[in-house]
């Protein structure tokens, strides 16, 4: 069974790097490059992928596009901080007499993270790590148990009661297309509702927007009165990526956004992502477990575990080098899973 790997080029690891530091060195590996299909890498060669749409489409990365603009930046703005986050759950499994719960489940634990403006931050890490629950956390929709979120300098967390110009600077693209998608709602409605309730446009203005957007992420205008049902997996999310970035916010985190997706999509659908970046300007936390696919798409990568930051750094050092025991086991455990479904 193919998997998104297999669209990149998966280098060894230097062997020895055991080093205990938490924080990535500032000195880059090489870039790997991206490579067509049945290029040969470090662990085997790569059998043929066969995709339905849009043959031959390869990862590209962000890292030199937006390096280079930021570059160009005499400083580098900080538009996220996060302080000393802490997000706890109440511990369901143990009750006292009467129900009520009689702990926490720690799943975020005093967690302190900076974003710069105009990159992407990769955050990677196994299952139940609190990659999610962080990003849940920015966008308000998970309570904080105590810390700071600092968006633009204001205090994030003390802005409940201005959800629309929220809304307007921040949106997350989640996991499952399926479910995010009403399906009594057709796509244009859906991807129109925003303007609807955040912009001051007529209905006429709303209708040219949404199918100037369904072009814009490769779909049809046409398509506008079809419901959800009635698309791929891929399309979907093509959707959804629509109806996040129609109000043009200025932050976007993607929640695992391309895991539930035929694998021979993906590509796909990041290069279009990396493709609107380019074209708006956004910032954006890209969530996912591949770390393959994090290196590609990230500026930086920040490696979560136990709801603590384990390593921060250059995709390529964190990548290439990993200065972490469970970084490197992640990687490691990444690579023995391309190797059992090649």
């Amino acid at each position: 069974m193919p998997v998104v790997s297999d669209f990149l080029v998966i280098l060894n690891k230097p062997a020895g790097q055991t080093a205990a530091v938490k924080t990535a060195s500032n000195e880059s590996a090489p870039d790997a490059t991206v490579t067509a299909l049945g290029s040969t890498t470090g662990i085997q060669p790569l059998k043929p992928v066969q995709k339905p749409e849009n043959q031959g489409a390869q990862i590209k990365s962000s890292t030199q596009s937006t390096q280079t603009r930021l570059a160009t930046t005499a400083e580098h703005s900080t538009i996220l901080a996060i302080e000393h986050l802490q997000v706890w759950y109440p511990d369901t499994a143990h009750r006292d007499f009467w129900g009520r719960p009689t702990g926490y489940h720690k799943a975020i634990q005093d967690l302190s993270l900076q974003v710069k403006r105009g990159e992407t931050l990769g955050l990677v890490g196994g299952s139940g790590c609190g990659k999610t629950t962080l990003g849940r956390a920015v966008m308000g929709l998970t309570p904080v148990h105590s810390g700071k979120i600092l968006y633009k300098g204001q205090n994030w967390l003390q802005r409940n009661g201005n959800s629309a110009s929220k809304a307007q600077q921040m949106q997350m693209i989640f996991q499952d297309p399926y479910s995010a998608l009403n399906p009594r709602l057709t796509i244009g409605r859906a991807i129109g509702e925003a303007l609807q309730v955040h912009g001051k446009l007529s209905s006429k203005e709303v209708k040219a927007m949404v199918c100037e957007w369904l072009e814009k992420v490769g779909l049809q205008a046409a398509h506008y009165d079809r419901y959800p049902h009635e698309f791929s997996g891929g399309q979907r999310q093509r959707i959804v990526i629509a109806r996040a970035l129609i109000l043009r916010p200025d932050f976007v985190i993607c929640d695992e956004s391309v895991s539930a997706l035929d694998v021979s999509v993906q590509a796909q659908i990041l290069n279009l992502f990396n493709d609107l970046k380019a074209e708006l300007g956004f910032t954006s936390i890209f969530i996912s477990h591949d770390l393959s696919v994090v290196r590609y798409i990230s500026d930086r990568i920040a490696v979560m575990h136990k709801g603590r930051i384990e390593e921060l750094g250059p995709a390529a050092s964190v990548y290439h080098h990993p200065v972490s025991p469970y970084t490197e086991a992640l990687l490691a455990a990444s690579n023995a899973s391309i190797l059992r479904k090649k």
